[in-house]
């Protein structure tokens, strides 16, 4: 099992269904990769296009599937869900860099927008140290 650091380049989204009746939304992103779960800034008042071009950085191994993308518009009572987007990882792993690249947003099993995000995985490195020196167990002596 491979296991590194992924780096995640949260761009910008396009498209984004307005979920505010009145004036534009105040999106953010919440990325998930399993158990980890970081939060972009408050793109506040960009409506339905809003721009980050914020980096995140996640330890992963390569069994994680996929990066999931919730976005979100920050309201001063609840926020609201406004899309999620799923990101295979898989591609990734095989590539090492994927720039960036469009991945639909969807609420509902409904189309609601396009978000833009670049991808980079690097292996960690492994240090075998004294077991490279082991003869059957057991080190030579000098």
């Amino acid at each position: 099992m491979v296991r590194g650091t992924l780096e995640v380049l949260l761009v910008g989204a396009k498209g984004l269904d307005n979920t505010d009746f009145f004036g534009n939304m105040d999106p953010y992103a919440v990325l998930v990769c399993r158990t980890q779960e970081q939060r972009s800034s408050t793109a506040s008042g960009k409506g339905s296009d809003p721009e980050w071009n914020e980096t995140f950085v996640f330890t992963i191994s390569d069994d994680v599937p996929e990066l999931s993308i919730k976005l979100m518009d920050s309201d001063l009572t609840s926020d609201d869900f406004v899309g999620e987007a799923k990101v295979p990882l898989q591609p990734l792993f095989l590539e090492g860099k994927i720039s960036p690249t469009m991945y639909n947003v969807v609420k509902n099993e409904e189309y609601c927008g396009e978000i833009k995000v670049g991808l980079a995985f690097f292996p960690e490195e492994t240090h075998r140290g004294y077991e490279e020196e082991d003869y059957g167990g057991w080190r030579e002596s000098c």
